[in-house]
């Protein structure tokens, strides 16, 4: 069965007409939906870096990148979450384009996701694409699945970290990284 199809059977169970001038072409529109929200299975992190990695020219310090918006759906409701993440990495012989840690963190944000997995597959990510001394990610976002069901907390928001290499075993990188992410951090 194609997904308007499905989409039309579950228009049907919910007690909608789908022959109803407002839904008639709501099955075409989930789907065309649906693929864009889950482009990030059709891509790899390889594809999206491309020639964006370089020579670090003797930068050994933190590099960052704050506030990169992100939507993803909920695996287990297909409901929207959405927030920011925040990524760092000391170089170790090589830098990325900056452009290309946002684009990192779609490839996982446009699938079914958890946000515990996506902070991890980005740290994962960076490191392979890297291998720089360290990497830290910090993703903080709201849930509809909590907001509009189910506990129905509005204003309730999850953060979840994942700290590799010194990030990890170096208290002074880690408090230093987390400093920032707290500094001048957008509210959702």
């Amino acid at each position: 069965m194609s997904v308007p199809d499905l989409v039309r059977d579950l228009l049907v169970r919910l007690g909608e007409d789908p022959e109803r001038e407002g839904l008639k072409r709501t099955p075409e529109r989930v789907t065309r939906s649906l693929e864009e929200l889950t482009v990030g299975y059709s891509q790899t992190v390889e594809e999206v870096v491309g020639q964006g990695v370089f020579g670090s020219e003797g930068i050994s310090e933190m590099v960052m990148v704050k506030d990169i918006e992100f939507y993803s759906l909920c695996e287990h409701h297909l409901l929207p979450f959405y927030g920011r993440v925040h990524v760092a990495y000391i170089p170790d012989g090589r830098i990325i384009g900056l452009s290309k840690i946002p684009r990192i963190v779609d490839v996982f944000a446009r699938r079914l996701q958890v946000q515990e997995r996506m902070t991890q597959q980005i740290a994962q990510a960076i490191e392979s694409v890297l291998a720089p001394k360290g990497v830290g990610v910090v993703a903080h976002a709201s849930h509809l699945c909590m907001m509009m069901r189910g506990v129905q907390k509005q204003n309730s928001a999850a953060m979840t970290s994942c700290l590799l290499g010194c990030f990890r075993s170096d208290p002074k990188t880690r408090n230093e990284f987390l400093g920032l992410v707290r500094s001048f951090t957008r509210q959702l």
